[in-house]
């Protein structure tokens, strides 16, 4: 999780933290926002792993996993649940346009669901080794634990996005 394969790969995961992290870490407090990231990430690495043991090869399971998206992964699902109603500015086609965030969320977990079953028949196949299981164990962890230790939470929508 501490760990990146180029500049690219983490400044893509820090963009989606900054923008969505603090909302959660205001909502969880910082010892649980801290203990969500760290388990999230290791949930993320299972996920990942037991797919890897289920449907990959001896070669894909070679191939070691880098990065903190599955951690993250984590936070967007907590974020998913606490602010669905919150816009999120995002680039549609060549328009700046805010959506909610369930919306945005929604899509992006859906996309990682797809490529993660796409790239069950090979290690090459769409995204060249992204570990998208390790999203989708993240985020569905995210939003359990979200719902789980967050029920006390007035869930209205946040500032995302500028």
């Amino acid at each position: 999780m501490f760990m990146h394969g180029s500049w690219d790969h983490i400044l893509g995961n820090m963009l989606f933290l900054a923008i969505f992290g603090k909302n959660v870490e205001d909502a969880f407090g910082h010892v649980r926002y801290l203990a969500l990231y760290l388990a999230g990430g290791f949930v993320a690495t299972m996920t990942q792993t037991l797919m890897t043991l289920i449907a990959g090869s001896t070669a894909d399971a070679q191939v070691p996993l880098l990065g903190a998206s599955g951690a993250i992964a984590a936070i967007l699902g907590a974020y998913f649940v606490l602010y669905p109603e919150s816009r999120v500015l995002t680039l549609v086609v060549v328009f700046l346009v805010r959506i909610p965030a369930w919306v945005f969320l929604g899509i992006w977990f859906l996309y990682q669901f797809v490529e993660g079953n796409f790239g069950l028949f090979a290690a090459s196949a769409n995204g060249g080794g992204t570990a998208f299981f390790a999203h989708v164990g993240g985020f569905l962890f995210g939003v359990f634990v979200a719902r789980v230790f967050a029920t006390g939470h007035a869930r209205r929508p946040a500032a995302v996005g500028g």
